[in-house]
């Protein structure tokens, strides 16, 4: 029998105070040890440019303070990396990190509201072109779990140079990526760590915010959750997908949801959400939020299945239906090659078969 993969760990500083008040500049290798995530570096260059600068941003505690590139709008202080690639009067930057305070928007969430285009990088990822919301032209992809976006910053870049940018990032530090994919989420993630606050994002192509002022979100133990599912119900694999972490989520006095997270091994990623019907923040029938999607509603053993995607052969997927033992249920995935309309579709049907909420005395019973 061979030896599990050891988790991923990192540094982290011991109090907001301590950030940087600017970003340093460090190599992707050595940034590696500071990030809860993949870190990627570009084997290739645009043509003409040939300077590449990378910063880091350390993770801290929560805590407002002075600190080139913390996010103004939380007081969460989790790690992120940034390249700033020039030359030839042209300039981008690459920006990495763990997108964990919620699902990813349509798995690419920095072009929320533009017309979104998908290209296969290899390895079964693809790369969305579009626009970001400071209007610049922009792309967004999900690999080993990490955010990567670009944003070009000034002169002008192909659809070619840009997908050819992503198909030639590498991993850092190769050793790094079997050890964060075999971590949990729930050991990975600045929220489920953190009580940072709540951040209400878009999650996909129908409408769901969490929000609150306050930290929301109780994760089970890793050592505890294939207990915990099998009390709620709810599968510990689907199709390749199998369940890495899950939280409870809530008003401080009853649960409200259920979402578990299934992974792949190469990264993929389910995010289920389930509740008792009625019973929290999925309202039926869904309402579509503002990202462009084509919408379809199918049948699923005699009951509505509204389901909504960016592009049938990539994803990124949204599934809403309603099982007959009175749950609602919510199902997102990442896009991929693997993961486009038809295959999403039946990873739906196979889950609302192998679910078995009937008479449970769960956490939402």
């Amino acid at each position: 029998m061979s030896n599990p993969v050891p988790h991923w760990s990192w540094h982290v500083l011991d109090s907001a105070a301590a950030l940087d008040p600017v970003p340093p500049v460090i190599t992707e290798e050595a940034a590696q040890d500071w990030c809860n995530f993949v870190v990627w570096r570009p084997s290739e260059l645009p043509d003409g440019c040939h300077t590449s600068t990378g910063t880091i941003r350390r993770e801290a505690p929560p805590g407002r303070v002075e600190a080139e590139g913390r996010s103004p709008w939380s007081d969460a202080n989790p790690a992120g990396y940034r390249t700033e690639i020039s030359g030839g009067g042209r300039r981008l930057r690459l920006k990495q990190f763990l997108y964990d305070w919620a699902f990813p928007a349509a798995d690419h969430p920095c072009l929320w509201g533009s017309e979104a285009r998908a290209h296969e990088i290899g390895g079964g990822r693809v790369v969305w072109l579009g626009t970001d919301y400071l209007s610049h032209r922009a792309a967004s992809a999900r690999m080993a779990r990490t955010t990567v976006e670009l944003s070009v910053l000034e002169g002008e870049f192909t659809d070619d140079e840009l997908v050819a940018l992503y198909a030639a990032l590498r991993p850092a530090v190769p050793e790094a990526v079997a050890r964060v994919l075999a971590t949990p989420f729930s050991e990975l993630s600045y929220w489920a760590r953190r009580p940072a606050e709540t951040v209400s994002v878009p999650t996909g192509a129908y409408s769901f915010h969490r929000r609150g002022p306050g930290h929301e979100g109780d994760w089970i133990a890793p050592g505890e959750l294939t207990t915990f599912l099998t009390g709620q119900g709810l599968p510990v694999s689907v199709g390749g997908h199998r369940a890495d972490s899950a939280a409870t989520f809530g008003d401080g006095t009853a649960v409200r949801e259920l979402d578990v997270v299934y992974t792949s091994p190469s990264g993929g990623e389910l995010r289920l959400t389930a509740q008792r019907t009625g019973g929290g923040r999925l309202e039926f029938p869904p309402q579509r939020d503002k990202h462009p999607a084509t919408e379809e509603l199918l049948d699923l053993g005699g009951r509505p299945l509204y389901l909504a995607y960016r592009d049938a052969a990539a994803g990124a997927c949204d599934a809403w239906w309603q099982h007959p033992d009175g749950y609602d249920l919510r199902l997102l995935g990442s896009s991929g090659t693997d993961l486009g309309r038809d295959a999403f579709v039946a990873l739906v049907t196979e889950l609302d078969t192998r679910l078995r909420l009937r008479g449970r005395a769960g956490t939402l019973g």
